[in-house]
């Protein structure tokens, strides 16, 4: 009896010490941090950088003459920088490159200011806020392409040789631009009803508003070579005056993801005159997702709160209310969707493209990646399942305020990056074998030092081996205008690298 004492006496002890004993592995042995520490000690082989920054950069370095790229910003180890040009306009936002991404001579930067008279031209015309500026790679030199437009954000280079400018605004346009390099002080001069005249006041025939594209707040966008554009309406949830009384209304959907259709799908060659694109007309659809099963002829059509991803359909609105349309048709509403790019690795039928919700930081919505595989572009038919969307990346409280985007070409890493003062630039893998369907995980590459600016417009050459970024919404009292306008620094990056996969 007193030996069955004694034992019952050393189990209860041995049993206490257990959890401490299995505490102490868990600490050491965290799955989650054991992971992330292997990315980070393989990020050359996996990212294509030496080593990720640990955290985001530190202390207030303000903007001021005299600096150069790494008083701006903190980069992973291996990386390089330059500034490119400290003239490009106030609110520098997203560019695409001219004539293309693989053998640029410019790049073609949206500026983001709102729409306001600055001053005259040597005609005497009003000169408004520049909106769309080319920046030649070679010296730097910065010349303003378009003015007059009200916060120009999205713009991508077109496969028929134009580019495709955009406002974010809710009353947002879009402009097609045709021999940019030979446009110079063109200007909008009536929004409403498309306007646009040459610098001694003459219609301009290099510049047109597309009147078949959706009206709404344009932010990211992808177009594809026969001329289906892709695009996302930035707009939170029950921030918009649906009812038309002067008040924002709490239960008004968040922006829809919108497609354009051309009646006419490019075949291929550069265009000689606007006329020809074919953004001249075409049929606007809104992404409604049905969480239902489908198939390749019909599906059952259940959509509404709590059906955000999964199977889905492209249904009719009208181009001049589109938002409204969306709206009271049902389609899918996200928190402000912003930047929306396609898949250069993507070989399956169709075209994969990647949006980023930026929610609300503040409120411990950290924002997200949300990705689509849309298997007939050309086709939008309510009753047809013809796209799926799914979550790709999910923000926290290190990485949050998800807004520009940029896959990097050969290797489809995603480069993501926050919407907030000192943000963060971090690069996510694609999805691997393994049974989830989300990035396989992500390290920060990039930190803005000043605390009043942020990082936006990234996107890499044609090589996947340069990038460049602008850096935004900085204070800019120790600087002097360009152009009659406050500035922002552009800065080239050097020194990814591409695995040998991806090399070959």
């Amino acid at each position: 009896m007193k030996f069955q004492l004694k034992s019952c006496a050393a189990l209860v002890a041995a049993s206490l010490l257990v959890p401490v004993a299995v505490q102490a592995d868990d600490d050491e042995m965290d799955f989650g941090m054991y992971v992330q520490k292997k990315m980070h000690d393989k990020s050359k082989k996996l990212f294509g950088i030496k080593k990720p920054l640990a955290n985001s950069a530190e202390g207030n370095v303000a903007r001021m003459p005299g600096q150069n790229a790494y008083d701006l910003i903190e980069l992973a180890k291996g990386l390089k920088a330059k500034i490119l040009t400290r003239d490009a306009g106030n609110k520098a936002d997203m560019f695409s490159f001219w004539p293309n991404e693989n053998e640029p001579t410019h790049l073609i930067f949206c500026i983001e200011g709102s729409d306001e008279v600055i001053g005259s031209l040597d005609s005497g015309l009003d000169k408004m806020n520049p909106s769309v500026q080319s920046i030649d790679l070679e010296d730097g030199s910065v010349s303003t392409i378009l003015r007059g437009m009200n916060r120009c954000d999205g713009i991508r280079t077109t496969a028929w040789g134009s580019v495709l400018a955009t406002e974010e605004t809710s009353s947002g346009q879009a402009y097609e631009i045709i021999n940019p390099l030979d446009t110079e002080n063109h200007t909008v001069t009536d929004r409403a009803i498309g306007t646009i005249v040459t610098a001694d006041n003459e219609m301009s025939m290099n510049v047109v508003k597309r009147d078949a594209l959706p009206t709404m707040a344009w932010e990211g966008l992808t177009v594809l070579d026969n001329g289906v554009v892709i695009g996302g309406d930035e707009l939170r949830p029950g921030d918009w005056d649906l009812a038309g009384d002067g008040g924002d209304d709490s239960d008004v959907d968040g922006g829809a993801i919108f497609k354009f259709v051309p009646d006419v799908q490019h075949i291929g060659g550069m265009i000689d005159k606007l006329e020809d694109s074919p953004l001249v007309s075409g049929s606007v659809y809104a992404f409604r997702a049905s969480c239902r099963e489908g198939t390749s002829s019909s599906f059952t059509v259940n959509y509404g709160q709590g059906c955000e991803i999964g199977n889905g359909s492209w249904i009719s609105v009208s181009a001049a209310d589109a938002r409204r349309d969306a709206n009271n048709n049902g389609a899918t509403g996200y928190y402000r969707p912003e930047d929306l790019h396609k898949d250069p690795t993507y070989t399956g039928p169709g075209v994969r493209f990647c949006w980023a919700n930026t929610g609300r930081e503040a409120a411990q919505n950290y924002g997200e990646v949300i990705c689509g595989i849309d298997s007939d572009p050309m086709l939008a038919d309510e009753t047809i399942a013809s796209i799926v969307v799914n979550r790709f990346v999910e923000g926290d409280a290190d990485f949050n305020s998800l807004d520009n985007l940029a896959f990097q070409p050969h290797t489809g890493n995603l480069y993501v990056i926050e919407d907030h003062s000192n943000g963060d630039v971090f690069t996510c893998l694609p999805d691997g074998a393994d049974r989830d369907i989300k990035t396989d995980g992500c390290v920060r590459v990039l930190s803005v030092k000043d605390q009043s600016a942020e990082p936006t417009g990234f996107e890499f050459f044609g090589n996947g081996k340069v990038a460049v970024v602008a850096i935004q919404h900085s204070n800019d009292d120790m600087m002097s205008d360009y152009d009659d306008y406050g500035t922002d620094d552009i800065v080239v990056i050097t020194g990814f690298k591409l695995n040998k996969k991806s090399d070959d």
